[in-house]
Order: C-alpha cells, then structure tokens, then sequence
C-alpha cells in the first residue's frame, strides 16, 4: 500500500493488523484519483470510515487544502495518524477518533469539497451515513462524495449519480448534489467537464 502521486509519491504506508479493515487497492485508488483529479487541488477533504487514512492521504499529496480523518477503531486511529506523519501530511490533516455519525452530526456548520466514504461492505452504514450528510448540509455547493462499495451492495439516496465505475467486486459511485450548485458555478466545475 503506497502513496500514488503527488508530493508523498511513492511513500509506503502501514497497514492496520487483523481482517477488521478492508483498505482500498493500489489499482482501485489509482483510478478513483483519476476520475476525480481535477476536483483535488485546494479541496477541503473528509474521510471518513478512514482506516489507514491512504485516500485522505492521497487527495493531500495531490494538493487538497485539508483533510478530516475519521475513525473510531483506535488500533486503527494509531496507524492512520502514522500514516500521516510517514507521508508528511500533518500540517493539514485533522484527526478524529470517533463514530463517523457522531462526527458528521457535530459537523454541520463545515463544508466539505470531497468526502471518501469507505464503510464496511453490507449491511446499511453507507446508506444512513448518505442520509446524514444530506441532513446536515455538509457537502459543499459542488462538492462530490466518493462512495466505495460491494458490486452487490444497493443504498438509497437523494445525490445524483455522476459517474460509477467497477473493479472487481468493488463498486466506486461519485455524487454530487441533484443539480449542484448554479448554472454558472456548474460552467466552471472541473468535475462538470471532466467526469
């Protein structure tokens, strides 16, 4: 597990002992990254279920402007915030050892450009954790949220569906606002002329 590109390219990055945590492959994050390359720079960052923190890591080194961690297994929360040091990242990231619905209920006055949400696969977390967001108005005008999933999985949600791409049995899902933001704020997305 590595940092792709950017300023920590090529930085290796430690992962969380046991099966608790599924990180994300080399080859899903790079595409991932990919897609979305041209929304990175100067975004203000939220990853949540964050684990070893490599794709809050990653949108850092590409040049986002800041980045919340989330993460409420402390095995894990030790190794992410060793993660952030070992890719000298720290001076713009936040870490939070918490439930990631705690974190984004007390967030509500925050805007986030990108959100990562890498949740366990099955079950209901990825799509009460949509809804939450939604409630608490935290994704930014043209924010985008990066939803990885099972290839199986199905989650109810109100954001459009800008671009789904699958690796494997891994499902990634980008969103956005229905509509999101103004005509005019949507003439400049990068994400409207690249996705």
């Amino acid at each position: 597990m590595r940092v792709v590109s950017g300023t920590a390219r090529g930085c290796k990055l430690q992962p969380v002992p046991g099966m608790n945590t599924r990180p994300t492959t080399d080859r899903v994050k790079e595409n991932v990254f990919n897609l979305i390359q041209e929304h990175v720079r100067g975004a203000r960052a939220l990853d949540l279920f964050a684990g070893t923190g490599q794709l809050g890591i990653e949108a850092l080194s590409r040049g986002a402007q800041s980045c919340d961690f989330v993460e409420h297994d402390r095995t894990a929360h030790d190794i992410m915030y060793k993660n952030v040091q070992t890719a000298r990242v720290s001076d713009r990231a936040a870490l939070h050892c918490m439930e990631a619905a705690r974190f984004v209920s007390e967030a509500e006055r925050r805007q986030y450009d990108l959100i990562f949400l890498d949740p366990p696969y099955g079950g209901s977390v990825l799509e009460k954790t949509l809804s939450e967001i939604e409630r608490f108005d935290i994704l930014s005008s043209n924010g985008i949220i990066i939803c990885e999933s099972a290839v199986e999985d199905r989650f109810a949600h109100v954001f459009e569906v800008v671009r789904e791409r699958r690796y494997g049995a891994t499902m990634i899902t980008v969103l956005r606002r229905q509509n999101g933001g103004t005509d005019e704020q949507n003439e400049n997305s990068d994400l409207s002329r690249q996705l």
